[in-house]
């Protein structure tokens, strides 16, 4: 499961991909210092043509495998280069079974209160494809 954060082919299927998006790039140097950047085109909007990049970067501030994995984050495409801090956690509870937290802190602006939402519905879905990804036949996610 923690490799899955970091290795690209594997990151680019569930790491800020949409179910309307693709994954043009997933590029990561999975070391601390270095980072990610991950580039999900989309539609502009339902039935339209056009498309619009959203890039999402990363810098690793700490990486001890396999339990524990802290980022600085930023969406570029949104018009702020403000990063926020992500913290995933790994526990194992068996030898095919993990628990995983993600902790995002949004910091607490009034536009950190306004991404909440968005976000944590954001990461669930994300954690539902790695779901997919890491486990093809089992059904259901517990969020």
């Amino acid at each position: 499961m923690f490799d899955a954060w970091l290795t690209p082919a594997q990151a680019s299927r569930f790491l800020f991909r949409t179910r309307t998006g693709n994954v043009m790039q997933c590029e990561i140097n999975p070391e601390v210092g270095g980072g990610f950047t991950v580039t999900d085109r989309r539609p502009a909007a339902d039935g339209d043509e056009s498309v619009f990049d959203v890039v999402h970067m990363g810098k690793y501030v700490e990486i001890l495998r396999p339990k524990k994995l802290v980022f600085d984050f930023s969406v570029l495409t949104y018009g702020s280069e403000d990063q926020t801090r992500v913290t995933v956690e790994i526990v194992p509870l068996g030898p095919l079974a993990s628990e995983l937290t993600v902790t995002h802190n949004l910091g607490s602006s009034n536009q950190a209160r306004m991404m909440e939402e968005p976000s944590r519905k954001g990461w669930d879905a994300m954690l539902a494809n790695l779901e997919r990804e890491l486990f093809p036949r089992r059904v259901g996610v517990q969020l």
